[in-house]
């Protein structure tokens, strides 16, 4: 006759602890919250909500958020298996944010800087209208301030609901970071897991300094598509963020408990060029060719940005003599 315990074990809700992808380790949910989201086996980087990645990188309390009311329209009317108004309104109960991207301005180490933070959690941190919107108003804020501006990105692509609209983000985030070379004024950027798609193919790869986190998964199209696109099979890892260390694309691969380090110390580096009130203020000569063009494409799409939030994009160029750092570089090589 089996033995009756007074009592059962109870199980621990399925909720309670996550798997580790990497070293299929199970972890503790708490455990993870108080280690930054790291696996405490392996060190895989979990993806961060835009609230601990705040808490990760900045002062405490020092961070303003602007453009918070910003909420994207059905304009296509938009319907798959699901209208595009209901993913969308299951993406904020889920994750209690208004869209894909959270900006503001802040400090790291007291040094003010304009931030836009990815959350993947709602709709794959795909870049909508509404992303596109709040990264050029964030970039034009960091021009007409004079603060750098560092963008944390963990997206799959442009919004596949949001069609053309969504594709002429491309531009409209470009479009001031033309304007913030020529001034002077840093931007870095942080890939995390994943940036993909259309945020790579814009603004996440146009960083003064680009910084991604360990194995972050990197690319424009998956590795599938990659491989039967160039008719070849690709190396083993091609996407992560330290085979593009490697080849030149990422500049460092950053541990997360050192992130906000790292930040801090690039800002002091990297200080914003000062106006010189006599400077020539006539735009620089654009360069012949492909990236003329798209320079003078993103200007363009750029100007509707800064009229709709009335910011003046007339900046001096960042020295005396007239030149741009975007020109030094191309005279140095």
């Amino acid at each position: 006759m089996p033995i009756k315990f007074p009592f059962s074990r109870r199980a621990a809700p399925s909720d309670a602890w996550t798997k580790c992808p990497s070293c299929d380790a199970q972890v503790f949910n708490k455990q993870l919250e108080r280690n930054q989201r790291l696996c405490p086996s392996c060190g895989h980087h979990f993806r961060m909500s835009v609230g601990e990645r705040l808490d990760l990188l900045l002062d405490r309390e020092s961070f303003e958020e602007r453009d918070a009311g910003l909420e994207a329209v059905d304009r296509l009317g938009f319907h798959d298996d699901r209208p595009y108004d209901d993913r969308l309104e299951a993406s904020r109960v889920k994750t209690g944010l208004r869209d894909a991207v959270v900006w503001g301005t802040g400090t790291i180490e007291g040094q003010r800087v304009a931030i836009g933070i990815f959350d993947f959690r709602f709709m794959g941190g795909s870049m909508g209208s509404v992303v596109g919107e709040k990264l050029a108003r964030c970039f034009e804020t960091a021009l007409a301030e004079r603060i750098p501006a560092i963008v944390v990105s963990a997206s799959g692509g442009a919004r596949m609901q949001e069609g053309t609209l969504a594709l002429m983000q491309l531009a409209k985030t470009t479009a001031p970071l033309v304007r913030l070379d020529d001034a002077g004024v840093p931007f870095i950027a942080v890939l995390t897991d994943p940036t993909t798609g259309g945020v790579l193919a814009s603004f996440a790869s146009l960083g003064d300094v680009i910084l991604a986190e360990p194995k972050a998964l990197i690319g424009f199209a998956g590795a599938r598509v990659a491989s039967d696109t160039v008719g070849e099979e690709m190396p083993e890892g091609f996407q992560t963020a330290e085979f593009l260390l490697t080849h030149g694309f990422v500049d460092a691969v950053v541990p997360r408990p050192e992130l906000r380090s790292s930040l801090a110390r690039l800002l002091r580096l990297l200080p914003v060029a000062a106006v010189d009130d006599g400077a020539q203020t006539t735009p620089p000569e654009r360069p012949w060719g492909p990236i003329g063009a798209l320079s003078g494409l993103a200007e363009r799409f750029g100007g509707a940005v800064s009229e709709t939030i009335g910011i003046d994009v007339d900046q001096p160029p960042a020295d005396g003599n007239g030149r741009t750092p975007a020109a030094e570089r191309e005279e140095a090589r």
